[in-house]
């Protein structure tokens, strides 16, 4: 069968990025944004408030992968302290999101040729997307490093609640494109996320040896495996 779309992992994959979650700066900015908005809470009571959220968002959900929403947990963190206007909840829960991800990150960048494998690729395929993360900090940073524009579907783990390798992620993907599994090619850094995921669903892969994510995973082996994002091109060639 023809294959007519290339659909992408994102960190490790084609962004080279590195956050470092546990800075106490993170939690010390926030508790003093917060200051401004009428909630006084020393910065370990910030991060303790936010995992504990988290881990309740994680059991509720129930899934195998779970994943959160930060916004929502931001969200709930702001109703738990007597802000009831939904609006303003809303609005600040994306500025905190977005001051917790600016101080955490100490790298964002291209992997080298990404754009130009991209726009080698664009003229004969659809490219599609599908990340573990969160849609506040991705959509941005996509902008950020260039790649706005594309990808047509962009399938986001935060929209749904759970990340790879749940097989209903990438079959939302399909569903986007209105192509079957045979008419598409994965391409992702992971071997458990990414490679495994994809083989639930009958998905060619090519598997990226970055210098991130899960370089082995039992009884798993994609059907290309390139050590540079240029090889990409011949990982496709080969498979078509």
């Amino acid at each position: 069968m023809t294959i007519k779309s290339i659909v992408f992992d994102l960190y490790g994959t084609l962004i080279d990025i590195e956050t470092d979650e546990s800075k106490e700066e993170i939690y010390r900015a926030i508790a003093h944004y917060l200051t401004y908005h009428g909630v006084y809470l020393h910065r370990w009571e910030v991060r303790e408030r936010y995992y504990r959220i988290m881990k309740q968002q994680k059991e509720v959900r129930g899934e195998e992968y779970p994943e959160i929403d930060v916004e929502a947990i931001w969200n709930e963190f702001l109703m738990q302290e007597g802000i009831r206007s939904e609006l303003i909840r809303g609005q600040l829960a994306k500025v905190i999101a977005h001051i917790y991800r600016a101080i955490s990150r100490h790298r964002l960048q291209l992997y080298p040729d990404v754009k130009r494998v991209l726009n080698e690729l664009q003229a004969k395929y659809c490219l599609a997307l599908i990340s573990d993360a969160q849609s506040c900090y991705a959509l941005p940073e996509i902008r950020a490093v260039g790649l706005e524009g594309y990808f047509g579907p962009v399938v986001i783990s935060s929209h749904y609640g759970f990340r790879k390798p749940d097989p209903r992620l990438f079959q939302r993907a399909l569903d986007k494109l209105k192509l079957k599994p045979a008419e598409v090619i994965w391409v992702g850094n992971d071997m458990f996320r990414d490679i495994h995921g994809a083989k639930q669903v009958g998905i060619k892969s090519i598997f990226i040896d970055s210098n991130q994510g899960v370089k082995s995973f039992e009884n798993v082996m994609p059907d290309y495996r390139v050590q540079q994002f240029e090889d990409v091109l011949k990982g496709v060639a080969a498979l078509t």
